[in-house]
């Protein structure tokens, strides 16, 4: 398989402006502040030193009362503009976080639920968290700096020139080009590659570190405890080391971008010094026109701690906008038919992952209103992929999917999902109260129809004798619930959600013969109301279906008629 190619980083910094753009207005009033704050900066340098040139006996326009107040104004300006620039820039940053995360939200909705079959979630929990975290300091940081740089190189350039010496003016041009253009890409290009595998172990690691704190319990039970401390030190350390290494070629790089100020300095006072000793401009000219170089060289050396900054950026950029350009497995479907379920058909389904090793082969099965279809098989067989598949979360290879006689693929995606409702293994519950999660199913559900699901899945009397009733706290990943407690939630979230079909993947496998019997019983009583596709490897579950397929190496075969 090719690698795939990166984002050069000028890409990157242009995507992310472009995500900006309702915000243009601030971005310009930041970059405003900032030029204005670098001037008077420049400016309390320059009346410090025409004062000590007066002092000295060089003659100055200006009194010594004039010098003075004008550099107490310009510093206090100073510090009123930065203030404002750096408002703007975090103001903008913040939006930016917000936004980053919206989209990525926004993108997983679309990518998963394949996204998440394919992808380590602590990858995605890692770009959620650092990256963007990085991002988030990518504008005040990086775009204002360059754009305040260049404003102000400029603004220094032509007012040297004019009024003082184009032979200085050059000299500082060249130090402006040099050290803020020439020097940070290289820098940049030399720190690249370690920044992209500092990112990659990063996101590595957390992913790994999320896993072990998720597994806490099972690790404890197994006394795993020192091996899998002993891989998180392992990771950590080469984390470490890949840090110190990026460390250590941003500090050069600083070191080299400091080098050549020095150097430009240096230059310029001698060709101050040369333009005077010539009779070219006044001794007053040549300190005005040093200084205001000397003055003018920050916001230049601010872009010298791009390449470090950039490093992260342009990593942790290209792994989010991957995500933001990823094309989705399936796309949703707009603009085709809207349902209401009646029945179901399969024809002849084949389906594989890679498309070379075949899961699903000829499935043939149907499904009429009103029936409990059972689908009874070993763990991997198939039977998920097939539920999936009947929600379109995966491409079929062949054959038809035919809702009411109208192709899946014809069915609008919102109309589907609103008619057909997978309730997995293991419901996923927020660590929120029983009653917001319920809601998920139904935002707008009365406290009558919340009861009415509840008692539908058996677990009203439940919820009632809990302390807080229906306010009660389920923990993270309901971890304050037993596992039937969970699957009778997850069921009551499917009734509350009124779909017409209801696909149940494994929906006793982790409970006993008592709970088992009560969510059956829920099942049955459904019986007329729901359409129900009942996914097991337990042949005592089948006890309600009227219809059992059975699924051997993805061939399904009706074993009950």
């Amino acid at each position: 398989m090719k690698p795939k190619s990166h984002r050069s980083g000028m890409r990157i910094m242009a995507s992310l402006v472009v995500l900006l753009g309702s915000l243009s207005y601030i971005m310009v009033f930041a970059v405003l502040n900032g030029v204005a704050g670098y001037v008077c900066a420049m400016g309390v340098s320059v009346f410090g030193a025409l004062g000590i040139a007066k002092f000295a006996g060089v003659s100055v326009a200006l009194s010594y009362g004039w010098i003075i107040g004008l550099a107490i104004g310009c510093g206090v300006l100073r510090g009123l503009l930065r203030y404002g620039e750096q408002y703007c820039n975090h103001y903008i940053a913040f939006r930016l976080l917000a936004l980053l995360r919206d989209k990525i939200f926004g993108a997983l909705r679309v990518l998963c639920p394949a996204k998440l079959e394919t992808k380590q979630k602590g990858s995605i929990i890692a770009m959620i968290t650092s990256d963007i975290e990085v991002l988030e300091v990518f504008y005040a940081h990086t775009v204002s700096p360059v754009c305040i740089a260049f404003l102000m190189s400029s603004g220094v350039f032509l007012f040297v020139g004019f009024t003082v010496s184009w032979y200085l003016a050059a000299v500082a041009l060249v130090g402006y080009v040099v050290i803020g253009v020439v020097l940070p890409p290289l820098n940049s290009r030399r720190l690249r590659a370690s920044g992209i595998r500092y990112r990659t172990e990063f996101a590595s690691f957390n992913a790994y570190f999320l896993d072990s704190i998720k597994g806490v319990k099972d690790i404890v039970f197994n006394n795993a405890e020192k091996s899998r401390a002993s891989e998180v030190s392992r990771r950590s350390e080469e984390l470490l080391r890949d840090t110190r290494k990026m460390k250590r070629e941003i500090t050069k790089s600083t070191a080299l971008t400091e080098l050549f100020v020095t150097v430009f300095v240096l230059l310029t006072v001698a060709v101050g010094i040369v333009l005077v000793r010539f009779d070219v401009v006044s001794t007053g000219k040549m300190i005005l026109g040093v200084t205001t170089v000397f003055g003018s060289f920050g916001p230049v050396i601010a872009l010298s701690a791009l390449p470090g900054n950039l490093t992260h950026t342009f990593a942790a950029g290209d792994r989010v906008l991957d995500l933001l350009v990823e094309k989705p497995v399936v796309c949703d479907v707009r603009g085709g038919k809207d349902i209401e379920f009646d029945n179901l058909e399969v024809k002849d389904l084949d389906f594989s992952y890679d498309g070379s090793v075949r899961v699903l082969d000829g499935v043939n099965l149907r499904v009429g209103k009103g029936e409990i279809v059972g689908l009874v098989g070993e763990s991997g067989c198939g039977k998920s992929t097939l539920l999936k598949l009947l929600l379109r979360f995966w491409e079929r290879d062949g054959g038809v999917i035919n809702y009411n006689g109208t192709d899946i693929d014809a069915i609008n995606s919102e109309s589907l999902l609103q008619n057909v409702t997978l309730v997995s293994q293991n419901p996923w519950l927020f660590d929120e109260s029983i009653e917001d999660n319920l809601r998920i199913a139904k935002p707008d559900a009365t406290r009558e129809e919340l009861e009415k699901a509840c008692k539908s899945a058996s677990v009203h009397d439940f919820i009632l004798s809990l302390p807080d009733g229906y306010a009660t706290r389920v923990g993270t990943m309901g971890d304050n619930l037993s596992a039937g407690e969970k699957q009778r939630l997850g069921l009551a979230r499917a009734f509350l959600r009124g779909s017409g079909l209801i696909l149940l993947d494994e929906p006793t496998s982790n409970v006993d013969s008592i709970n088992e019997g009560i969510i059956l019983k829920s099942l049955a009583e459904q019986k007329g109301n729901k359409s129900i596709i009942l996914v097991s490897h337990r042949e005592s579950t089948m006890a309600i279906a009227d219809r059992i397929y059975r699924v051997e190496n993805g061939v399904v075969t009706e074993a009950k008629s």
